[in-house]
């Protein structure tokens, strides 16, 4: 797919856009914006466990869908446009206690009225912690 960002804010001016939000209670923070692709990372600790001490599978939902949304809106003209999420789902591969998970997202089908979305999670050592995809609705202001 050779569709590039419209938009290309800074990695700072994209971690405001998380201040009082879920991102921020996670931890969450971008930490690269390419052509087409995101990368942002989240601390595996009390904030992200689920009961059992392992990296809970809702948080990383959080993270993809984070990523997904904001990379959705930055191939559309913000004074037309506002992207919301149709569909997202997510297989949880590797449990994980501590540490950082680091997500990617890389489009799949940049249309008209649809985007989607593919988000990988990897730990630390490059291992893969969940695979997601979300589609994004393209709705005019």
């Amino acid at each position: 797919m050779d569709r590039k960002f419209l938009q290309k804010p800074s990695v700072e001016e994209l971690n405001k856009l998380g201040e009082n939000t879920i991102s921020e209670v996670l931890g969450m923070s971008f930490t690269e914006i390419g052509d087409d692709f995101l990368i942002a990372k989240m601390p595996v600790d009390k904030r992200t466990h689920q009961p059992y001490g392992l990296l809970h599978g809702g948080a990383s939902v959080v993270l993809a869908e984070t990523l997904g949304s904001v990379a959705a809106m930055l191939m559309v003209d913000p004074e037309k446009f506002y992207c919301v999420g149709l569909d997202i789902n997510a297989n949880h591969i590797r449990g994980i206690k501590e540490g950082w998970v680091y997500g990617k997202t890389t489009p799949v089908h940049i249309g008209r009225t649809t985007q989607v979305w593919h988000i990988e999670i990897k730990n630390e050592r490059e291992q893969l912690i969940c695979v997601s995809r979300i589609t994004m609705a393209v709705v005019k202001k």
